[in-house]
């Protein structure tokens, strides 16, 4: 397939600062893989590391929740993480790149995200990674980049929230580990974001009925309602545990997620759960600071059981396409989450559209 001898690249280069580049498409050797991006969704920490650099990137060319269609491939790429072939024009999505020689890669293939040399792709720094992260016109995947092919997927809103919906995946399976799901278990979700609006998107479709989606924002609100949430409840509500209490008929909700990365959410959400309950705390992907919690009262008093959800298995984007594929033909308008696009020259007022919280996904669609 065809494609310029020079493309487009979205750079953050200073903070609150994207500058877009016209350079040279770097040539791809038999481990690459070269694919126009089709559009990419903007994370949280995309905007933490616009608004504070938080990691040292600066100059970076960030997006990881991106999606594209291949315009060449290396000879030595033949196939998909699922074992499906890859050629020029599939429909694919990636985001781990693994080393694929230490010891979880050649032996817990499962557990990649596990690997000490594992990267992801739109989170590399330095100029010399330019084409390796989505906020551009075209994107090389590397050697040791874990490749879906999602040429089912026509939809492109679809395809954007593979890798958001792969992260609540994630947090439910972690979840499963301290509390057995049934259908009437009510569960809650603290912070309906994207992330959060996933997450009851994910129960929803697992069958899970009693779902009630916490959040200050009306909009949200409606829209958890939408994804499949049962009750709602406003946390600036001075009886916001009492609401709790009335929905679940018991001192609480069965289990939390808590996905927002705010302390005082974290604090907060202990009360929601009755004795013998769960949490799953998936929030905090930067360090936000200390929260409090009443050991005696929140904890072993209730005999509340916790974890702790960190990014993905690759096995959970696989299981991210099946859910969404399984809600659309529910009916449940999830692509609804994909609320704004831009374009790349409008990537900084893009970043000011997510940090304003009117929107929900932000996407940016080269033209």
């Amino acid at each position: 397939m065809a494609y310029p001898e020079k493309a487009k690249v979205a750079a953050l280069t200073g903070i609150e600062k994207i500058e877009v580049f016209e350079l040279p498409v770097p040539q791809i050797n038999d481990d690459e893989v070269l694919i126009k991006v089709e559009g990419c969704g903007i994370c949280g920490t995309d905007v933490h590391e616009y608004r504070r650099d938080p990691f040292g990137f600066i100059p970076i060319q960030l997006g990881h929740e991106g999606t594209g269609e291949i315009v060449a491939i290396g000879a030595n790429v033949t196939k998909d993480f699922n074992g499906k072939p890859l050629a020029v024009g599939d429909k694919v999505v990636t985001g781990l790149k693994t080393c694929g020689t230490c010891e979880v890669c050649t032996k817990r293939p499962e557990q990649i995200q596990l690997c000490p040399n594992g990267e992801i792709f739109g989170l590399l720094p330095g100029e010399e990674n330019y084409f390796h992260g989505y906020y551009g016109e075209y994107m090389v995947i590397g050697k040791g980049g874990v490749i879906f092919n999602v040429s089912d997927m026509p939809d492109l809103d679809l395809r954007l929230l593979i890798e958001p919906t792969a992260v609540g995946v994630h947090a439910i399976e972690m979840a499963k580990k301290i509390y057995n799901f049934k259908h009437n278990s009510y569960v809650g979700v603290s912070g309906c974001g994207p992330i959060g609006l996933l997450v009851i998107f994910c129960l929803r479709c697992m069958g899970i009925r009693n779902i009630i989606g916490v959040d200050n924002n009306e909009n949200r609100l409606n829209m958890a309602k939408k994804m499949g949430a049962k009750y709602v409840i406003n946390f600036e509500d001075e009886d916001r545990y009492e609401q709790m209490q009335k929905i679940t008929g018991m001192d609480g909700a069965d289990f939390m997620f808590q996905a927002t990365g705010v302390p005082k959410a974290a604090e907060m959400v202990w009360g929601y759960i009755r004795r013998g309950g769960g949490l799953c705390e998936m929030g905090f992907f930067l360090d936000g600071g200390p929260a409090q919690y009443n050991p005696h009262i929140d904890m072993c008093n209730k005999e509340v059981l916790a974890c702790g959800s960190w990014t993905y298995q690759a096995v959970d984007w696989t299981h991210a396409m099946e859910i969404l594929k399984e809600g659309a033909e529910r009916g449940i308008p999830v692509t609804e989450l994909v609320s704004d696009k831009y374009a790349l020259e409008e990537m900084n007022e893009a970043m000011a559209k997510n940090i304003s919280m009117t929107g929900l996904k932000i996407a940016i669609v080269p033209r």
